[in-house]
């Protein structure tokens, strides 16, 4: 139906052709020679006036469409989800609870002069499941969820952000009770720097729009952000935006509830224990870990198993971490260099961190450029001391110390340039932020070079210590070599193994020594 309404104005240009030309014809049969020279300036002028007119009704349709576009992309239905469907922030959860009486029945909170707060700004890192918090709102509710994301209200027409905001809005208040959703709201709400463009009046229209909400109206706002801290003050004040919930990374348990709730559509070995996997993947986000099963049972139907195994989920892990292993022609000595800056890694973590989990530790190429990777599971906790830190440091530089004894100073490779970014952003956080300096009784800093030295004598500690560990467990640290050269990939059983022996033998032809380099 909308193509048959377009067809007569795609052929208003035509018919107006036509008009033109059986005038021309008609004044030819009629006019003066006088008469004749000045058709073709009246012609002319006709057309140019058309054009003016199609024009500007061709960009008042355009703008009437872009206008109405955000309505099309409201979703006017009611969820299914509920929030018995959301395994995870309790504690948000809660927050948003309060809100279910408040959109069902808004007249009894009236009576009793209560205001419960119609904007509510949930913040937190990408995939910890905003979204479908909004939508657990009006499935539970029982009301329609119009859905829409910040850049649908960004046009170069000026004023269209602003008559998309209202249309939206005006669509809510005609539902009676409905949850409105803006996804990514730091798209049209950033801090105003005094510019009138057409992402200014969009956040202007905006704010007039939630404080005209009537305390009747069972309608809620809900928007979702990654960066709260680049918000308009505006949007944070009471009577609009002025309920923030942090939806943070969810912690063991969570995982573990959102791994079962994503396996009950999947067949699983009974040997999988989604406890342990929840405790090997720390800082993963809810969307992380839905990605991380729908990963294993793509591995699952190209093996052609029957059911998922841990197998399974172990390598779809290391896919999603550190990208699809390589089966690359590498010389021999690059093998023995990788082994032993990774067995470095190993030991350190398992000998300065021994509450982190090391997982795995391997020598195979990856898709993202790594040589090799340790995986170590850090425990899961608020505070972290300043020796701790300290050891992080250690830890991270001393793949490029164990490549130094190995190789010597002069002939140490690119392989420890992530470890090194690290460290310095580690050093630099203690230092700047966490005001941690390497002495019990010295002030603040707050000259730059002031930090920036205090931060390289952290790198240098670190140093220090890294190199200390390699020359007092040197034994083990070739043995660990010796095992992942042979093995090329070893776990926390067999690390535990190497240093419960406290005089582990030198393994005799170690592979490369300063020397033979």
């Amino acid at each position: 139906m909308p193509s048959e309404r377009r067809q007569p104005r795609a052929l208003l240009p035509v018919f107006l052709c036509v008009v033109i030309l059986l005038v021309f014809v008609f004044w030819q049969g009629r006019t003066t020679p006088s008469q004749a020279d000045a058709l073709p300036y009246g012609l002319l002028l006709l057309a140019l006036v058309g054009g003016m007119l199609l024009g500007r009704g061709g960009a008042a349709r355009r703008e009437r469409s872009f206008a109405h576009a955000a309505g099309a992309v409201a979703l006017a239905e009611i969820p299914p989800v509920r929030f018995a469907d959301v395994a995870a922030n309790e504690e948000a959860m809660n927050s948003l609870r309060d809100l279910v009486d408040f959109i069902r029945r808004p007249e009894a909170f009236v009576r009793m002069g209560a205001r419960i707060p119609r904007g509510v700004l949930l913040h937190g890192l990408p995939g910890t499941g905003k979204t479908l918090m909004a939508r657990a709102l009006a499935g539970e509710a029982g009301v329609p969820f119009f859905a829409v994301n910040g850049a649908d209200f960004v046009e170069m027409y000026v004023g269209v952000g602003a008559s998309r905001i209202r249309s939206l809005f005006a669509k809510a208040r005609k539902a009676g009770r409905a949850v409105v959703f803006i996804d990514e709201i730091d798209a049209i709400g950033k801090k105003r720097d005094n510019r009138s463009d057409e992402r200014e009046q969009t956040l202007n229209a905006l704010l007039s729009e939630m404080s005209g909400f009537h305390d009747g109206h069972g309608v809620v706002v809900l928007a979702a952000t990654n960066r709260i801290d680049t918000l308009d003050e505006a949007l944070l004040r009471a009577g609009r935006f002025d309920r923030q919930i942090e939806v943070p990374l969810p912690g063991l348990r969570e995982r573990e509830m959102i791994l079962s709730v994503h396996a009950r559509t999947k067949p699983m070995d009974p040997a999988v224990d989604l406890t342990c996997v929840a405790a090997q993947t720390a800082l993963f986000s809810g969307a992380k870990l839905e990605g991380l099963l729908n990963e294993a049972a793509i591995l699952a139907v190209k093996r052609g198993g029957c059911a998922i195994t841990r197998q399974d989920i172990d390598t779809a892990m290391d896919t999603l971490l550190f990208g699809q292993e390589q089966t690359l022609a590498r010389r021999q000595q690059e093998r023995e260099v990788t082994a032993a800056h990774e067995a470095a890694h190993a030991l350190a973590t398992a000998v300065l961190l021994p509450e982190s989990s090391i997982r795995k530790v391997s020598i195979i190429p990856t898709g993202r450029g790594a040589a090799g990777y340790s995986m170590a599971v850090p425990p899961e906790k608020l505070f972290h001391r300043k020796q701790e830190l300290l050891h992080h440091i250690a830890v991270a530089l001393i793949g490029r110390e164990a490549e130094m004894l190995l190789l010597g100073s002069d002939h140490v490779t690119n392989g420890a340039a992530n470890d090194i970014e690290k460290a310095a952003l580690l050093a630099q956080r203690m230092v700047c932020e966490w005001g941690m300096l390497p002495g019990s009784e010295e002030p603040y800093l707050f000259a730059q070079p002031q930090k920036d030295a205090a931060a390289q004598r952290w790198l240098q500690l670190g140093q220090q210590l890294a190199a200390g560990l390699l020359h007092s467990r040197r034994a083990q640290w070739e043995q660990l070599t010796r095992l992942l050269l042979e093995k090329e990939v070893i776990g926390e059983s067999e690390i535990r193994a190497v240093l419960s022996d406290t005089q582990p033998p030198v393994p005799s032809g170690f592979p490369c020594t300063p020397a033979g380099c």
